[in-house]
């Protein structure tokens, strides 16, 4: 199980610091299918799993999330001036989305996962403005709007597990970012939530021993420490290949691991 979970933080490490993805698209199906296959559905574990995966994904971001902002940040492509004004409301929003999803059933919430994969791949295909950059200036949000925007995003992600990505990166790229720039600015985007949202799911579910003593809440401690140093590993190897990537194919190859993900997750049980 943990050489799986290795290879799966290295692949999360990848997608998060050439995607923007904070790991949760990789490590929410995986997990999921390992808890299931290793403790059993009428386990603890196997009975919180989606939790669990969610939960532990959403930590494993903070790990991911800050290592990739570093390596963007070193490489002068993350725009701060559009990042700074979203932060704070997504910290908020996230703080409302994990209590959302500690209050739901695990299968509520991989549909909500699903649903929501969904809607983002057809958005992104249907509608013009993603796969073609349409500039080369982002333009800048209202206040407002950056308020309801960002609250939203947190809600979402910490919800999903997902990191912010799966809403920054459209959002950013309609308002017309490369894909290198909207990626760079999905990681310190998925900071807030994952800090705010860890801290959630920890405090709500405190309280369930019957995981054992190897969990912090549904936080699988283990997981996450085979997870994080996974994903260093696939971090340190994909940085060579930021702003290498032409655009479009960039944009792409995002719609395709989404793709994939979501037949992941619609075929699990």
């Amino acid at each position: 199980m943990y050489s799986v979970l290795l290879l799966c933080g290295g692949l999360a490490g990848v997608t998060t610091v050439l995607f923007g993805f904070g790991g949760g698209f990789v490590v929410v199906p995986l997990l999921y299918t390992l808890l299931i296959a290793v403790h059993g559905l009428d386990s603890a574990a196997g009975m919180a799993a989606m939790h669990i995966a969610v939960a532990t994904s959403t930590a494993l971001m903070i790990f991911a999330a800050s290592m990739a902002t570093w390596r963007h940040h070193r490489r002068q492509t993350v725009q701060w001036h559009l990042v700074r004004p979203l932060v704070g409301y997504i910290a908020m929003g996230a703080v409302l989305g994990a209590a959302v999803a500690v209050s739901l059933s695990g299968e509520w919430v991989r549909w909500a996962f699903i649903g929501y994969l969904g809607i983002t791949i057809a958005d992104a295909v249907l509608r013009p403005g993603f796969l073609r950059q349409s500039g080369s200036d982002v333009r800048p949000m209202g206040r407002g709007v950056t308020a309801m925007v960002g609250t939203l995003i947190g809600a979402v992600a910490a919800l999903l597990g997902v990191g912010g990505s799966v809403m920054t990166v459209p959002l950013m790229r309609r308002r017309g970012a490369s894909m290198t720039a909207a990626t760079a600015m999905a990681n310190p985007l998925s900071l807030p939530m994952a800090v705010s949202g860890t801290a959630t799911y920890v405090l709500l579910s405190a309280n369930h021993t019957a995981l054992g003593n190897w969990y912090a809440g549904y936080v699988d401690l283990r997981a996450l420490l085979v997870l994080a140093v996974g994903s260093w590993l696939g971090i340190r190897l994909a940085s060579v290949w930021i702003g290498r990537i032409p655009d479009r194919i960039h944009a792409k190859v995002y719609l395709l691991l989404l793709t994939m993900v979501l037949v992941v997750m619609v075929f699990m049980h």
